[in-house]
């Protein structure tokens, strides 16, 4: 296959934000370089985030940049630029995150007579969707298309070569060593993720501790709680003493390495609308996500999830929100207390069953 010569061979590429938002990049990342062999990819987000990069291609490198402290300010990103330019050679720029860092990172490119192109976030159909009333209820682009686009603005060749992180296979078990014994022949892991960001996305901690409660009553069940935080610790903690095989990973920081790992070799995960939904995407786990606030329309469903899998209430007041940061305006978050948690069950089960 012919070489495109005006291709940029050194692509600088940014997505800082939250962590789900970085995680959906790296299927359309990594399958843009095994596709360009011929080009560099420099990809920069937060530093706490570089670890999700497990496996990447060898014309990748994954920089932690702190753009919170250390390149605040306008001169700071144009500083960034040129040290970047200096030393990769930068002759393009794809900005997968279009806020004001990244345009003053785009206008420097401009400045200095780099070719860039920014996503297109379609922000007026996704306020179509989630205004109170005349919804358009549509499915709009999902974010890998959005973060594609991108790429195809400078000319790339782009077809789907991501699986897993793992590829065809799965994490080392001797990186979750230190959590839990391998996993036996006859038994079911699932995990579960019971938090996010904001209420409108989170399922109520009472039903969902019924979740809990009745998978893990489930014969050769094993049950791994995900989360983050002192608040979340404590529940979780409370849950893992409360039922048999219950283990709680919060506030171990194990990291993405491990974390990832272990995800790997789940039979299945049970999350909110949030980032672990797409952690377990990039092992190639089937994920029953749960949606109350938000709706798979907006473009956030979790990579090759399926439709099936997901759960959610048909209200005419959802989706009210593109992230779940907006106030119910009902004021009881029906769209998640609604749902009885026996549904979840039911979906957890019919998935671990096809499994075995």
């Amino acid at each position: 296959m012919a070489i495109n010569s005006k291709l940029p061979k050194n692509l600088l590429v940014a997505r800082f934000s939250a962590l789900g938002d970085v995680a959906m990049t790296i299927p359309v990342v990594y399958s843009a370089c095994r596709c360009n062999p011929a080009t560099r990819f420099i990809f920069i987000t937060k530093p706490g985030q570089t670890g999700l990069f497990v496996n990447p291609p060898e014309n990748l490198v994954v920089l932690g940049i702190d753009v919170n402290e250390k390149y605040r300010s306008g001169a700071d990103l144009f500083r960034l630029f040129g040290e970047l330019r200096s030393q990769y050679n930068i002759d393009g720029f794809a900005d997968l995150h279009g806020v004001l860092r990244t345009f003053m990172l785009g206008i420097a490119c401009s400045l200095h007579g780099v070719k860039w192109r920014t996503i297109r976030k379609g922000r007026m159909n996704k306020r179509a969707l989630t205004r109170p009333r005349n919804k358009i209820m549509l499915p709009l682009l999902s974010s890998r298309a959005r973060y594609r686009e991108v790429f195809y603005g400078f000319g790339y060749v782009l077809e789907e070569k991501f699986k897993s992180i793992y590829g065809d296979g799965k994490g080392d078990p001797a990186l979750f060593a230190p959590v839990t014994a391998p996993k036996g022949s006859a038994e079911k892991w699932i995990g579960i993720a019971p938090f996010a960001k904001h209420k409108g996305k989170i399922y109520p901690v009472e039903l969902m501790e019924k979740v809990v409660e009745e998978l893990s009553s489930q014969p050769d069940t094993k049950i791994f709680l995900f989360g983050g935080g002192e608040h979340e610790r404590k529940v979780l903690d409370r849950w893992a003493s409360s039922y048999p095989s219950v283990v709680s990973l919060a506030g171990r920081k194990l990291g993405f390495a491990v974390e990832l790992a272990l995800l790997s070799h789940l039979d299945t995960v049970v999350s909110m609308d949030s980032a672990n939904m797409h952690l377990a995407s990039l092992v190639n786990v089937r994920v029953v996500s749960i949606w109350g606030a938000t709706h798979p329309y907006c473009g956030f469903k979790g990579f090759r999830q399926r439709e099936r899998d997901i759960v959610q209430l048909p209200m005419t007041c959802r989706p009210c929100s593109v992230f779940g940061n907006k106030p119910c305006s009902r004021g009881d978050y029906h769209c998640l207390a609604g749902i009885p948690p026996h549904i979840i069950v039911n979906k957890v089960n019919s998935i671990v069953s096809k499994n075995r």
